[in-house]
């Protein structure tokens, strides 16, 4: 592909409208070779000489010196650096060694499991000319397996008895393995590496519950004795070993220089033509991704585009569908979490095999699954993470061959800042991956799986790190356990606590989405989420058709859909109050305090509007009767300076509007600075808090419990202030849009609004 030109191509359409802001073109890198400081087992070498790998990359060696110096190791470097063949070679080297020893690998997906297996098998197939005896070969096919959710029970007992490379996903391994350990004894008692792959998704909730379950892991790995190394292997972000070292609870060595080559890779920052002027408004970045995956189409160029949720990503299909001729609307396809498993190895396999030429995907295609000769990738919105674009765009380009990416900006006030500071991708990496593994709502249940698969004891509490025994105790007072011996044991009444602890989120609990007229269920809906994508009167999409909630059953969490031909989607509106337990931290700056502790957040969702497809024009609007869900969480809070409250006051501005717009584009820029989505934060303003006694703006962790996104913010507030002013001041608007203080979640429909007011309160904050 001629990146180059088809960029000119766009120039010269009809419907471009100066949407190109920014293009950065990256420059082809060659290999930096590396050295190993001994050697690989000489069938293990002779088999990389026939799959024509003449040297390692440097980072390669580096990890596999540190690996086979028996250390642990975090591998942090781009997309396609070749980090698998790392953790690869290390396991059959150790096979190959040993013929006793195992590893467990562990992947965020299905699909990057089935891929994975897919590349291990390969190099282990060239090992059949190779073997020590010359017969057969050393390390059959039926050795190394996946073990999931899609693997059959016939299959099982064979795996769980003979495979040496057992590849899985944390689900499987909190609610499979773990507590069947005594099944898995063999490959316990001999395991020799873990590999944690795609370490920088294991973050916020899903990443606190794997911390605990490696934790777990280890656990029964000192019962069998066995002290397996781990090998991470994550995306380029700002903290790799650290975040590996509270992954798993050891110390880690770091690799993160790339020795890798690359392609030339154009990455064009592509920004909404304005609709109207004299407000500011943008068109839809859905519609605009919809465009340019039917001009690649057009162009047979095999395209990806992400989107940031399940409703938008089969919205975009919709419009890309109708962009496209007859007999090219067949050759692209949504894909994403919620399908059926047989639906998702369908696509997967029809855009392996080239059949479909574009998929419209979310994150579940972001990680290293390799996708063949992929072109071009199209980001509809910031990620949320430095990380995560650099790993969509990555999903292009992973030979040597030209690549192009697109980002197109949200009207939002962190893509729009990125727009006008694209160096900030380009240059230094920001983000920190943060976890919690100590929230109660997260640890608790793991103590209690724990218990039930083996007696805790004092010195498991130090594993978990809760050796004050607090959360034990609690779980004692509750009627979960009782203590016998120096000994914790689960009481009669609790039977497979795994069953009960939904790792991908705090609460554990979902809402299956059941065709009223079919009687089949379509799919599940997170507890969190249910009331914002579910509720009665909601348009639900699936697979590109839409659905209309007729019922939600609260007791039964059942959400009754049917088929819809409607042409609108929906928004709920929702409001919060907040109230502060407890100041664990506080801060001093010139002119004003910051708080950090613990705080009650009650949420209301009261409505929702219907919106048209493409115009996006709100048709109507109706009230909800749901009960209200209550929480307890972290955040911070800061006051606001009386200089600036005194010069609100003297212009006439509205000091509530002024609060309501600073606080929607800090949480907004937030994450800039922490690897979180806007999802994992809320935020509230208030001219007179209660609590305080004064004018206060309030972020927290929209998760039970917390995990370390407002902390991270109180840690940075200097630098988040300073950021959110610079995004306000640019934004060329008078009164405030959603480029800059306009929120699409807010529950007051972005009402009262003050963008000048905002400014003159982010002025006097700045340092």
């Amino acid at each position: 592909m001629d990146a180059a030109a088809f960029l000119h191509y766009l120039l010269g359409l009809p419907d471009y409208s100066q949407q190109i802001v920014h293009v950065e073109r990256i420059p082809s890198q060659d290999a930096v070779p590396g050295r190993l400081d001994r050697p690989l087992h000489p069938a293990l070498q002779s088999c990389l000489e026939t799959l024509n790998i003449a040297s390692l990359y440097s980072h390669q060696a580096q990890a596999l010196n540190a690996i086979l110096a028996g250390k642990n190791v975090v591998i942090a470097t781009p997309s396609a650096s070749g980090k698998t063949l790392c953790y690869h070679l290390a396991s059959l080297d150790a096979l190959l060694h040993d013929r006793e020893s195992r590893a467990l690998y562990v992947f965020p997906t299905k699909a990057l499991a089935q891929d994975q297996l897919r590349s291990v098998r390969q190099i282990a197939s060239c090992l059949s000319e190779r073997s020590p005896s010359g017969r057969g070969m050393a390390i059959p096919p039926e050795a190394m397996a996946t073990f999931d959710g899609d693997t059959s029970r016939e299959q099982r007992p064979a795996i769980r008895k003979e495979a040496r490379i057992v590849l899985t996903n944390p689900d499987m391994l909190h609610l499979g393995i773990l507590p069947n350990h005594q099944s898995w004894s063999r490959l316990l008692h001999n395991l020799r590496y873990v590999v944690v792959d795609e370490a920088h998704i294991y973050r916020g909730v899903f990443g606190s519950h794997v911390a605990n379950a490696l934790r777990r892991l280890r656990r029964l790995c000192t019962f069998y004795g066995s002290s397996p190394q781990f090998i991470c292997c994550s995306a380029t972000i700002a903290n790799p070993r650290e975040h590996a070292g509270n992954l798993v609870g050891l110390p880690f060595e770091d690799v993160v220089e790339d020795g890798s080559p690359h392609g030339q890779r154009y990455f064009a920052f592509w920004n909404p033509p304005f609709l109207d002027e004299a407000r500011h408004a943008r068109r839809s970045p859905n519609t605009e991704a919809a465009f340019l995956l039917s001009q690649l189409i057009r162009k047979g160029i095999r395209a990806l585009v992400f989107a940031r949720t399940r409703k938008l990503t089969e919205l975009i299909f919709i419009y890309a569908r109708r962009h496209l001729p007859s007999s090219l609307s067949d050759k692209i396809s949504p894909y994403r979490a919620g399908y059926l498993a047989e639906d998702r190895r369908r696509i997967e396999q029809q855009f392996f095999s080239g059949e479909l030429l574009g998929l419209v995907a979310t994150t579940a295609l972001e990680l290293g699954i390799n996708i063949g000769d992929l072109e071009a990738t199209v980001l509809t919105g910031y990620p949320g993470s430095i990380a995560s674009a650099w790993q969509q765009a990555g999903r292009s380009g992973r030979t040597a061959d030209t690549a192009l990416s697109f980002l197109i900006a949200q009207e939002n006030p962190l893509d729009q800042y990125l727009m006008s500071n694209p160096d900030f991708l380009f240059s230094k990496n920001f983000d920190r991956a943060i976890i919690n593994p100590g929230n109660p709502h997260i640890l608790k249940p793991h103590l209690l799986c724990a218990a039930w698969e083996k007696p805790l004891t004092d010195r498991d509490l130090e594993l978990f790190a809760a050796d004050d025994g607090t959360m034990v105790t609690e779980l004692e007072q509750a009627g979960s356990l009782r203590r016998r011996r120096e000994r914790w044991y689960p009481t009669p009444s609790i039977y497979y606590p795994a069953q009960d602890t939904n790792i991908r989120t705090a609460s554990g609990q979902t809402y299956a989405v059941i065709d009223r007229r079919q009687g089949h269920m379509l799919e599940t809906v997170e507890d969190s989420v249910a009331f914002v994508q579910v509720h009665p009167g909601a348009i639900y999409l699936h697979q590109g058709e839409s659905y209309l909630i007729t019922e939600l059953d609260l007791a039964r969490r059942i959400a009754w859909a049917e088929h819809s031909p409607a042409d609108y989607y929906t928004q709920t509106m929702d409001m919060t109050d907040i109230r502060v337990k407890a100041m664990l931290k506080e801060e001093s700056y010139p002119d004003v305090k910051v708080h950090f502790g613990d705080v009650d957040v009650t949420t209301s969702v009261v409505g929702f509007r219907r919106k048209k497809q493409l115009t996006e024009e709100v048709i109507g609007e109706e009230a909800l009767d749901l009960p209200q869900q209550r929480f307890a969480t972290k955040a911070l809070w800061f006051d606001l300076p009386q200089k600036a409250l005194a010069r609100i006051a003297a212009a006439g501005l509205d000091l509530q509007g002024g609060l309501h717009a600073c606080e929607h584009a800090a949480i907004a820029l937030l994450p800039l600075f922490a690897l979180c989505d806007r999802n994992d934060i809320g935020g509230v303003s208030t001219a007179f808090h209660p609590d305080t006694g004064r004018a206060q703006v309030f972020i927290y962790d929209a998760y039970p419990g917390g995990i370390g996104i407002a902390e991270k913010g109180f840690q940075m507030i200097d630098e988040l202030w300073l950021a959110t002013l610079q995004a306000v001041q640019a934004c060329p608007c008078t009164d405030g849009c959603p480029s800059c203080v306009h929120s699409p979640k807010c529950g007051n429909n972005n009402q009262p609004l003050d963008k000048q007011a905002a400014v003159v309160l982010l002025q006097e904050l700045v340092p």
